[in-house]
């Protein structure tokens, strides 16, 4: 949609206004005149389904990609950055939603990449107690608890976006653009990053704040700007939109049947774990067992050992000890490769360092782990692949020109339906999925739902996730988590048994709240770390009070 503004705002309270941007690659237009409009101090959410143009139009914005078409302007002044490095130096940052750091260096070096400051103006040698101040400063006034002096790789997901954060923060920019900020964030640290983004906003600055979780949107935006299609739909005042109206002008229609019935049939048990302990992480003593057609949740905050459960299965940790059985049999699992020979596939966190090929196309993607399917004497079938390839683009509604698109030049949630049809294609007995739905939107998380109950039939799905929803509405057991140790082992329904017998939870119905129960909870410090671990795996609205002796 054309908007007929072609000047910039006089408005002295617009900071940054986008008019009629647009952009192409390959066999698609990303942006057919777009526009925005930010003010000074808010809060601006974009929203839109996956592949709308939203990280497209903040990466022209950032100089990442160089428009087609259209005006920039910051502050009244119109702009084009050539490069991201110019957006930084002009007080423009992004926090992107694919983490791109330098894993094997350390945070303060992250933090400084590219302006590492010197001993003086005439000692042009990079002073590390400097560097170490400064990280040591911004931590502090974000309360960030971390090192600076930590190696990136050494740290959990969520800690590495928070560094992301207060780097763009460091900048001193008055244009900060999060892009899925709490993908990979606990409940407690996206409280933690909301704080930082009102400290922003009350200092001045103009937020951008793209989202599929529309709870998080109506809760810290003033405004809100939908997308579709590369296309401009509506800005709106955040205080009269509800959840509803934003996913109806998003797809076009109201979204029904949230929470697929759960009619998978559970059969014998497949999959037993005994005793598993890791060399080099915390897993301590995991045993359980999984049912062939079952989906089994995996569930605890944050460095609980979520992760470090499914690598570990799937033979990327070192073992300590402890044995897994595959129907029956002993299965040693030591590498990946042989995991793979094995039955197992792994859907990783990261789809972009470790669940996608950047440089291959949908078609090669899709088929690289089941290449024997489509041998035609000593010569692999292209026309077999793209068959198979076009019936996956269809029923898991891929958003690609074509299959030979490469796959870097999807967006985030379409990657990652191109990497969950790469694990159905190989015919694995165990599907592990960590994070599954992280970046899809409202509409293509209901269908991904549909997907595993479909796809648990014939086989296990091992389900690791921190959305509620996942796992109120398709696990049909849990396994919670804790320091590397099993806390709980059951039903979603045994679970809140479980927690009113041990820590005294005091649970009501909220009215009108789909997502279940909500939760107050009181206990005493010994019990404080059980709770939050159980807590955070429950259906529900959580809130928690600070453990107390008292109680």
């Amino acid at each position: 949609m054309q908007t007929n503004i072609n000047k910039p705002d006089s408005d002295k309270d617009v900071l940054l206004k986008m008019v009629d941007i647009e952009k192409s690659f390959p066999g698609v237009k990303a942006l057919d005149h777009a526009q925005l409009t930010v003010k000074r101090g808010t809060v601006h959410a974009l929203m839109g389904e996956n592949g709308a143009g939203k990280s497209t139009l903040m990466k022209c914005l950032f100089g990442v990609y160089s428009k087609d078409g259209g005006h920039i302007y910051v502050d009244g002044q119109e702009v084009n950055y050539k490069n991201s490095r110019e957006a930084l130096e002009n007080g423009v940052a992004m926090v992107h939603q694919e983490l791109n750091q330098a894993l094997k260096r350390n945070v303060m070096d992250n933090m400084w990449l590219g302006r590492f400051p010197t001993v003086s103006k005439f000692v042009p040698f990079t002073s590390e107690k400097k560097m170490y101040e400064e990280t040591a400063r911004v931590f502090k006034e974000l309360e960030i608890n971390v090192d600076p002096k930590t190696i990136m790789s050494t740290m959990p997901v969520s800690q590495r976006q928070m560094v992301e954060i207060a780097k763009a923060v460091s900048y001193n920019s008055k244009i900060i653009v999060f892009d899925e900020p709490t993908s990979s964030l606990t409940e407690e640290e996206a409280e933690h990053l909301f704080r930082i983004i009102n400290m922003l906003r009350d200092r001045g600055c103009a937020i951008v704040y793209i989202s599929h979780k529309m709870e998080e949107i109506l809760r810290i935006s003033d405004e809100v700007t939908i997308m579709c299609d590369g296309r401009w739909v509506a800005t709106k005042p955040a205080s009269e939109l509800t959840m509803n109206e934003i996913i109806k002008l998003m797809v076009g229609r109201e979204l029904t049947n949230r929470y697929p019935p759960k009619d998978n049939e559970i059969g014998d048990v497949l999959l037993k774990v005994e005793n598993l302990s890791s060399e080099y992480t915390n897993l301590r003593d995991v045993s359980f067992e999984a049912s062939k057609g079952e989906i089994l949740g995996v569930a605890g905050l944050d460095g609980s050992g979520r992760t470090e459960l499914l690598e570990q299965i799937f033979g990327i940790t070192t073992r300590r000890g402890g044995k897994i059985y595959l129907d029956g049999k002993e299965t040693k699992n030591k590498t990946p490769h042989e995991s793979i020979r094995n039955g197992f596939a792994l859907l990783t966190e990261e789809r972009r360092a470790t669940g996608i090929f950047g440089i291959l196309n949908v078609r090669e993607n899709a088929t690289v782990a089941s290449l024997k399917k489509y041998m035609a004497g000593p010569f692999v079938s292209k026309k077999k692949m793209k068959v198979t390839t076009d019936k996956y683009i269809k029923s898991l509604k891929i958003k690609t020109p074509n299959q030979e698109t490469k796959i870097r030049s999807l967006s985030g949630g379409n990657q990652q339906k191109v990497a969950l049809s790469k694990l159905l294609l190989a015919g694995s007995s165990v599907l592990i999925l960590d994070e599954p739905t992280v970046g899809l939107d409202p509409e293509e998380r209901i269908h991904f739902r549909n997907l595993f109950s479909r796809t648990a039939q014939d086989r296990l799905v091992l389900l690791s996730t921190h959305i509620i929803e996942d796992v109120q509405s398709v696990c049909d057991r849990l396994v919670v988590i804790d320091h590397g140790q099993i806390l709980f082992t059951g039903t979603p329904e045994q679970l809140i048994q479980a927690a009113e017998g041990h820590v005294g939870v005091f649970w009501e119905r909220e009215a009108g709240q789909e997502q279940g129960l909500h939760i107050t909870a009181r206990v005493n410090t010994s019990q404080g770390v059980r709770c939050r671990a159980v807590a955070d795996a429950l259906p529900a609205y959580v809130q928690r009070s600070e453990p107390s002796l008292e109680d």
